[in-house]
Formats: C-alpha cells, structure tokens, sequence
C-alpha cells in the first residue's frame, strides 16, 4: 500500500497521476463500503463506485487545507442516500453486512448465536430514521472519528454526538435494556 498521504496523492492525482488515485481508492475503499452499507444496504457498492467517480471528476475543487476522507465520504453518503431513495421506491431496505471470519474455537452454537444478535442489531439499525442510521454508520461501520462524523454530516460536532447517543438510545430501547449496543 502506497504510503505517501492523502494530500500527496491528491496532488499527484489532480495532475493525471492515476496510479495515486488508484492508492486512494485502495486505502478508503472498504471503509466507504462499510459506510454506505449502513445507509444504501445492498445498493452500497454502486454508491462507492459512484463516489469515488465524482471524487476524482471533482478533484479540483477540494480544498488543498481540507481533510480528504471527509471530502470522500460526504460525496459516498450523498450517492448512498440517492441509491437508498431510488431502491426503497421499488423495494424494501434489507441492510446487509458481510460476517467477519469466524475463528476455529467458536463453537456451533456461539456462530448461530453470534449471527442472529448481529442479524438484529443490524434490522433494528436498518429501521432507524435516516439522520441516526447515518451517524450509526459513520461512526460504528466505518470508524470515522467524532469530527469527521460531523463534517461528513455537515453538521456541528455537538449535533453530531447528539445524535450518536440519541440513535444508541433507540438502539438500546429497541433491543432491550439488558442488550449491549455495539454496532
């Protein structure tokens, strides 16, 4: 993985240099996928796709003093929430996220069981409102810090963590009060 940073490679990349944004791309892919699997579901793939497309046809008007993965997964969140729209017309929302690998000594019983509180929590987070599911999903899927959360969202840093222990309460109501919320 090309170890120059994000302002480098943008550089390099608003001067033809595919090979650099082909880095970002690599180095944010998976994070933005994780991330607009909590808004778009299964549409999520298209979304980064997407995304990525109008980051690099708009490389040249990011702020060369801005933070490049806000940039990006302002523009992901814009494309996951178009794709959620135009996917919720002609269906209902299954949100899916793929199973981490499973280690050797877990035994039966705790997979199924593993899988199935996933399974809810994931359901449950599907039917927040869409401002929650956001802020869930920035935070939790894609591990985005509290500040980037709220640029991403454009919205100040306090709405932002208002917001993340707003949806982790419904999360909790909704699961039951015994239920750790861990997304």
């Amino acid at each position: 993985m090309d170890r120059s940073s994000d302002a480098e490679l943008v550089i390099a990349a608003r001067e033809g240099d595919l090979v650099a944004f082909t880095a970002l791309v690599e180095r944010y892919r998976l994070p933005a996928l994780r991330f607009a699997y909590g808004i778009a579901g299964n549409e999520a793939e298209d979304a980064v796709q997407d995304g990525f497309v109008k980051a690099f046809r708009n490389l040249g008007g990011f702020r060369a003093d801005a933070a490049f993965r806000p940039w990006l997964f302002t523009i992901v969140a814009n494309e996951a929430r178009n794709r959620r729209r135009s996917f919720s017309r002609r269906s209902k929302l299954e949100l899916q996220v793929r199973e981490q690998a499973q280690t050797v000594e877990m035994a039966a019983e705790d997979v199924v069981a593993r899988h199935d509180q996933r399974q809810q929590l994931l359901a449950v987070v599907a039917r927040l409102p869409g401002r929650y599911r956001e802020v869930v999903a920035l935070r939790y899927f894609a591990g985005l810090s509290e500040s980037e959360t709220a640029e991403v969202l454009s919205c100040p840093l306090g709405t932002a963590k208002s917001r993340l222990s707003r949806a982790l309460r419904l999360l909790r109501t909704a699961l039951g009060d015994d239920s750790e919320v861990t997304p």
